[in-house]
C-alpha cells in the first residue's frame, strides 16, 4: 500500500508540473524576447504567479492525500510584503515542501540557492532559471586556487538575485550546510555537531551585506524528523511522520549591514562565530527533539 501511495503521489506531482509547465514555457519565451527590463519585470510577476499556484496545488494534494503530521511553530506577524532571509538545516528534499507548508503565502515567493545540476530537471529546472534562482557551482578550494576567477561566479549569481530583490519583496531560502545531512558526511568533515554539518557562511554573509537594511529579519528554521534517515520517496509514500518545524525570527545585528566589509578577515571571523553559535543552538534543539521522540 505505501508503494502504491508513492506512485500516486508521483503521478500527482508530475501532472501538476505538466499542467503549470505550459504557461511557464510560454512566459519564459516571452521573457527572453521581451524588450526592456520593465516588460521583463512584468513577465516575471506572471512567472511568480505560475510558481505560487504550482506550489499551492502541490501543498493541497499533499495535505489531503498524504496528510503529513507536521507540527509547525512560526512567528505570527509574517507578511508576503516583507523581505526575509530564511536559513534552515537540511535532511531531505522533503524539507522544501515542509518549509512551503509552513510559510507559503505568509512570506513572498521563495528563491532557493540551488546546485547547478538542478537546472537539468525537466520543466522545474526551466522554472528555476526563468525565476532567476541563483545557481551555485561550488568549486573546490583546489579549483579556485588554480583559477581565482571561479570564486566570483557564485558571488555574481547572488548579487543578481539581490539586485532583483530590491524591486519586489523576496524570501531567500538557504540550506546553510550546502548539502543534505548524513552521518557519513558529518564524520567525513569532522563536524562538531551531532545532527548538523558545518554551516557555510559565504552565501548568507553576502545576502546580508547586500540586503541587510532592506530585510525585515532572518527566519531561523529547524526541521526535525522522527525517522533518522528521512527520504522524499518515503514522504511521498506517507511514511515520514511526525515532522516538527520550528521557526524563529532573528534581528540582524547592525555590524552585518555594512555593504563593503564582507571580504575583510575580521568580518569573516565575526560572522563565522555568529553562525557557529547559531548552529550550536540548533543542534541542541535537535537533541531535545530526538530525546523527546
Amino acid at each position: 500500500m505505501p508503494i502504491l501511495k508513492g506512485f500516486v503521489s508521483t503521478l500527482l506531482l508530475t501532472l501538476n508540473t505538466l499542467f503549470w509547465g505550459v504557461p511557464l514555457i510560454l512566459l519564459t519565451l516571452l521573457k527572453v524576447i521581451a524588450p526592456g527590463r520593465q516588460l521583463k519585470q512584468q513577465v516575471l510577476q506572471g512567472l511568480n504567479w505560475v510558481a505560487l499556484n504550482w506550489i499551492g496545488f502541490n501543498l493541497w494534494w499533499m495535505r489531503h492525500w498524504l496528510k503529513p503530521e507536521l507540527h509547525i511553530n512560526v512567528p505570527d506577524h509574517l507578511s508576503p510584503q516583507q523581505w526575509w532571509l530564511v536559513i534552515s538545516n537540511h535532511r531531505s528534499w522533503t524539507d522544501i515542501f515542509m518549509l512551503l507548508m509552513a510559510l507559503h503565502r505568509r512570506i513572498p515567493m521563495p528563491r532557493f540557492f540551488l546546485k547547478r545540476q538542478l537546472i537539468w530537471i525537466p520543466i522545474v529546472g526551466l522554472a528555476f532559471w526563468a525565476l532567476e534562482f541563483p545557481f551555485m557551482r561550488r568549486f573546490s578550494r583546489e579549483q579556485i586556487t588554480k583559477n581565482p576567477k571561479l570564486a566570483t561566479i557564485d558571488r555574481e549569481s547572488t548579487e543578481r538575485m539581490c539586485q532583483q530583490a530590491r524591486n519586489n519583496p523576496i524570501a531567500i531560502f538557504n540550506f546553510v550546510e550546502g548539502t543534505r545531512f548524513s552521518v557519513a558526511k558529518r564524520d567525513a568533515q569532522q563536524s562538531p555537531y551531532r545532527h548538523l554539518l558545518r554551516p557555510k557562511a559565504g552565501g548568507v554573509a553576502q545576502v546580508l551585506s547586500l540586503l541587510g537594511n532592506q530585510l525585515n529579519g532572518i527566519l531561523d528554521v529547524t526541521i526535525s524528523y522522527t525517522n533518522p534517515s528521512p527520504t522524499f520517496w518515503g514522504f511521498l509514500c506517507g511514511n515520514e511522520a511526525p515532522i516538527t518545524l520550528h521557526a524563529r525570527q532573528l534581528d540582524i545585528p547592525q555590524w552585518m549591514h555594512a555593504p563593503d566589509n564582507h571580504d575583510e578577515k575580521q568580518h569573516k571571523e565575526r560572522f563565522h562565530t555568529w553562525i557557529n553559535s547559531l548552529w550550536l543552538e540548533k543542534d541542541g534543539l535537535l537533541d531535545s527533539s530526538t530525546d523527546h521522540d
